[in-house]
């Protein structure tokens, strides 16, 4: 299974955007006096992987001196290939290797695919209870469109259920024992001409938060964390979702972070980017991932890919990262540690 992603900067959250260009007020700027100063120490750098490929991708690096443990992503079905059967041991197999260098693991449940095949449980996808189980997703982003894929019908809540059922064994089995548990981005783009699930923008944002407050009831000593980065129908909080997101994790002690980090670019600065400044000391844990696509971004300052340093400062100093999750592929990782 491959970790590539598309920047979460989907077509119709563009459409959406145009739609409301000078119309929406931008999200206001930290305010004096809250939150904390930036950062002064650099966040803890993590590899960031499929499970799948730990042992190719993962293990020739993980005894650099400068990397602090791995987040692996994992999708539901193989987590629970079969229902109210779940299947731990690759978890367990990586917690087991970096244990023993000391090393700390983070674990991402997947629900929602780019691309074909969708890796959902079985019975969701044709039980009749679940009404299908998810939905069509069409991706698009800055970099181009991309293929068709899935995400799980989590405002159904026969879904929803099952999804918070398996963040339950998680629990069960691994709190204490992993760094933390974090569901993957609230960007996502339902193909509504071929939607049968009932998919609508508020009930896709109520049950993202009802998960959000799930997660942090049943991990009480694992940190659980919300990757936000876009609202689907929503452009720089003209809803409010933004803001709620932030209030509500911050209420109920849920760590938020993002699939990205591109610094200053305009899309997540009129949407997550300004609440990660304002919200910077007041979360127990932000975590921001450079994914495999952010390295094929160009800084408008020096025609240049983004460098190590570039990333690093925005996403510390800017965004409050305590963590910053790297894909193998970074090319500062295939140089000697410093």
């Amino acid at each position: 299974m491959t970790t590539r992603r598309l920047s979460a900067v989907f077509g119709v959250l563009l459409a959406t955007a145009l739609a409301h260009t000078g119309l929406a007020p931008t999200a206001a700027a930290a305010p004096a006096g809250s939150g904390h100063a930036a950062r002064t120490q650099a966040p803890a750098q993590y590899l960031y992987s499929s499970i799948g490929d730990f042992d190719t991708e993962v293990k020739p690096l993980i005894d650099r001196p400068d990397i602090a443990g791995v987040q692996v992503v994992v999708p539901w079905k193989a987590l629970e290939p079969q229902k109210d059967q779940y299947d731990f041991s690759a978890i367990e197999e990586a917690l087991t290797c970096l244990q023993a260098r000391h090393k700390k693991l983070f674990v991402q449940v997947q629900d929602r695919f780019f691309s074909a095949p969708t890796r959902l449980p079985n019975y969701l996808l044709t039980d009749p209870a679940y009404a299908g189980g998810a939905a069509p997703t069409t991706n698009e982003n800055g970099l181009g469109p991309g293929e068709p894929g899935a995400v799980a019908a989590q405002w159904n809540p026969e879904v929803r259920q099952r999804f918070q059922g398996l963040l339950k064994a998680l629990a069960d089995r691994f709190d204490g024992r992993l760094a933390g548990v974090n569901l993957p981005e609230t960007a996502t783009q339902v193909d509504l001409g071929k939607d049968r699930s009932g998919y609508t923008d508020e009930a896709y944002f109520r049950a993202e938060l009802d998960n959000m407050a799930f997660g942090a009831k049943v991990f009480k000593r694992t940190q659980f964390i919300q990757y936000v980065n876009f609202w689907p129908g929503e452009w720089n909080n003209d809803h409010g979702y933004m803001e709620r997101t932030f209030e509500f994790a911050k209420a109920h002690g849920v760590g938020l972070g993002g699939p990205d980090v591109l610094p200053n670019r305009q899309a997540q600065m009129e949407n997550s980017y300004p609440f990660f400044e304002r919200y910077r000391g007041l979360l127990p844990l932000v975590a921001m991932a450079v994914q495999e696509p952010d390295f094929e971004y160009t800084n408008p300052s020096t025609g240049k890919p983004y460098t190590k340093e570039e990333f690093v400062e925005f996403g510390g100093r800017r965004l409050g990262a305590d963590v910053m999750f790297w894909a193998t592929s970074a090319p500062w990782l295939h140089q000697p540690a410093t």
